[in-house]
């Protein structure tokens, strides 16, 4: 006799919180056929359909949702039990798992992440990078990382310092045949590599002189998704680039870019981690909080 499982529960809450079997997979770790099979053993045990499908769209269906709304509370019980339990280990193991955009993931990865799983063996780290601002909590990480003022007020964060800051830029062909900015203003005149942000909308480019914000909604040839894209784009001469700095300094220590409107993009404040205020947080968080307090990059208290 089928005995549906945790694992079960855990892939319904899944789909639902995904809308997609495919991106639910990706969460657990697991195949979409192998998913999509558990899921129709357990519609088949209970007799009744729990999502609509279509060939572009899942969706709850009413005993779906009602079963989703009833099954989700004991499972945040549950795994505050085990959480309980695994808050009493001396050792940190089990699995980790990290949520930041793509740049904070390779700003930590070395100094961060390596160092942890160094020292804890036993730990498992699934980190996961994506543009959107997730809510941590719903989509089932112990961690984010993002830009400070992005953190949601209701979480624990610690800094982990390296003040961040935007430079523009182009490559030494462009500038041959274009004057260089002086002030943003001068920036609608240039032609400049528009990026698409994940919600949809295009980013504007954002400067600060003395104390005065200037935003400026640039023009140019192509409109791309992905920093790499632009920086690609931006060394072959197509226009100006609006970068982290992390991202092009090499390019610029080399000569390949030329940095201009330098005095306008003032420091701000860098990464955080993130994470909820647990009663009874893993101790395999617990190492991770300590190591990112500890860590050189640190130099802020913790605020919460």
């Amino acid at each position: 006799m089928y005995r549906p499982g945790l694992s079960d529960l855990e892939a319904v809450i899944a789909i639902s919180r995904r809308a997609s079997f495919r991106a639910a997979a990706l969460d657990l770790g697991m195949s979409a056929t192998a998913l999509s099979s558990a899921i129709g053993k357990l519609e088949a045990d209970l007799g009744v359909r729990l999502f609509n499908r279509t060939t572009r769209s899942v969706s709850l269906s009413d005993a779906g949702r009602q079963f989703v709304e009833t099954v989700a509370p004991a499972l945040d019980s549950i795994n505050g039990a085990m959480d309980a339990v695994r808050s009493r280990q001396d050792v940190p193991s089990g699995t980790l798992r990290i949520n930041a955009f793509a740049e904070a993931a390779r700003e930590i990865l070395s100094p961060l992440v390596l160092e942890y799983l160094r020292r804890y063996p036993k730990v498992h780290i699934d980190l996961v990078t994506e543009g959107r601002l997730v809510d941590i909590v719903a989509d089932g990480f112990d961690i984010g990382v993002r830009v400070a003022d992005l953190v949601p007020s209701d979480m624990i964060a610690i800094s982990l310092g390296r003040p961040r800051r935007f430079a523009v830029v182009g490559s030494p062909d462009y500038f041959t045949r274009h004057p260089k900015p002086i002030a943003p203003p001068d920036l609608l005149a240039h032609q400049c590599i528009r990026v698409r942000l994940p919600n949809g909308a295009l980013f504007k480019w954002q400067f600060e002189k003395t104390g005065q914000p200037v935003q400026v909604d640039v023009a140019g040839p192509i409109t791309l998704d992905e920093a790499n894209l632009a920086r690609t784009a931006v060394l072959e001469g197509f226009g100006l680039g609006f970068f982290m700095e992390q991202t092009i300094q090499d390019d610029v220590a080399t000569g390949s870019l030329i940095r201009v409107l330098d005095d306008w993009t003032p420091a701000y404040p860098g990464l955080c981690i993130y994470y909820p205020g647990r009663r009874n947080a893993s101790a395999a968080l617990r190492a991770f909080v300590n190591l990112a307090r500890e860590s050189r990059f640190a130099h802020k208290p913790e605020s919460g």
